[in-house]
């Protein structure tokens, strides 16, 4: 049994009422069936207990007439009022100073491990291939394309891949993530550090010419560990679709990957880099800003449905860049946009927005914030996949159609 808490009760003690799976009652404050409050320390989610025994005497909530939401129980991530937790783990405080590769092992398996054990390597064969593929493609292709390219490749020389048991998938993911980063041709001024190890420092020589400051390739290991998971985000769905009719784990990512540049998803960050890229000079921030909203467009990496009152992983990540990177010319465009913002009471940035900043400051190529996202994101595809493959069935939503009625079949 659970505990209550001025009145209100936990998490495990609604869980119980309503006969149902914790992930199953963070589903319902999700799609807004329950509401949900904090203990004062924050740590803990508190439920009304009338609330909850209203519901439990009018049974699982159905899907509305009309609604085509589909809820999936994952032991994961859940969202809270300002930011995820992966497997209950505060994911801001994982980003202070978790190593990106420790918590990925935790969303995979649940388990803690020190990140010190084992650098992780992609098979070199593997890498040659990859690199290979790219060979034929524009110097102007993004990152992004360039991993859609390299996960292929990858899979290829992966005899193993159609292996899904979870050590088997826990060790492809570990040199995915790996390929993928080394797979990326380094800028055009810079050589791969032979001495680097972790995800972090070897990424960084990949998006960068600019030497590799610890503060700075801090900054992008907290941008990994805050973009790691995100509950069932639109990639991550397509993922655990591939997932549940058993694909494998480089065509699971690839399914990723084909919805992660989405201008509604990750692509967001790349529409954040140009607006920087258009914002020269910290002076200019009102007028572009000023233009842009007459002409009606959207200011990317701004607003979101999920964080109302703010998304903490973009607080956090930019304190990160801020204290990386304290009086850079860039920086100061960055919060002159801010400023901008606020002035025009516009919503609040969100982390697309926090890593574009980091792109800027950090004189990444264009592109960059998706590729950072991407490899991030691989981290929780797998562990959805993980749990996509331990479904008994394949996931099949079904849809509510809209169209003339079926013709009547002839005699």
């Amino acid at each position: 049994m659970g505990e209550a808490t001025g009145g209100w009760i936990d998490a495990a003690s609604a869980a119980e009422r309503l006969g149902v799976k914790p992930a199953t009652l963070y589903a319902y404050v999700s799609r807004g069936v329950l509401r949900r409050s904090r203990s004062a320390d924050g740590r803990r989610s508190l439920f009304d207990p009338a609330e909850i025994e209203q519901l439990a005497r009018r049974g699982r909530p159905r899907r509305p007439p009309g609604g085509h939401e589909t809820v999936i129980e994952s032991r994961l991530t859940v969202l809270g009022e300002d930011r995820p937790y992966y497997r209950g783990r505060d994911a801001l405080r994982l980003a202070a100073s978790a190593e990106f590769e420790d918590v990925a092992h935790w969303l995979w398996t649940g388990d803690p491990e020190t990140s010190e054990i084992m650098p992780w390597r992609a098979d070199p064969v593997a890498v040659a291939v990859a690199r290979a593929a790219q060979s034929g493609l524009p110097d102007a292709t993004l990152p992004l394309e360039r991993l859609q390219v390299i996960t292929v490749a990858l899979a290829t020389a992966d005899p193993a891949r159609l292996t899904l048991d979870p050590p088997a998938v826990v060790a492809a993911g570990r040199g995915l993530i790996a390929g993928m980063v080394e797979s990326l041709p380094p800028g055009p001024a810079t050589s791969p550090d032979p001495a680097a190890t972790s995800i972090p420092a070897r990424l960084w020589s990949r998006l960068t010419t600019a030497e590799p400051r610890p503060e700075l390739v801090g900054a992008l290991r907290t941008a990994l560990v805050l973009l790691a998971d995100h509950e069932l985000a639109a990639s991550t769905f397509a993922v655990r679709v591939a997932a549940s009719v058993r694909a494998d784990p480089y065509a699971a990512v690839g399914a990723g990957l084909g919805v992660l540049g989405g201008t509604l998803h990750g692509g967001t960050s790349l529409g954040a880099e140009a607006l920087f890229a258009e914002i020269t000079e910290p002076g200019t921030a009102a007028r572009v800003i000023g233009e842009r909203l007459r002409r009606g467009e959207r200011l990317p990496g701004f607003g979101g449905t999920l964080y109302p009152r703010g998304d903490g992983r973009a607080t956090c990540l930019l304190r990160s860049v801020r204290a990386a990177a304290p009086g850079h010319e860039r920086l100061a465009v960055v919060e002159a946009v801010l400023a901008e913002a606020r002035a025009r009471r516009l919503p609040e940035a969100n982390v697309d927005f926090a890593l574009a900043a980091l792109v800027a400051v950090a004189g990444m190529t264009r592109g960059a914030g998706e590729a950072v996202f991407a490899v991030a994101r691989t981290a929780g595809w797998l562990a959805h996949a993980l749990e996509g493959y331990a479904r008994e069935s394949p996931l099949r939503p079904r849809a509510v159609y809209t169209g003339p009625p079926p013709e009547v079949a002839a005699g």
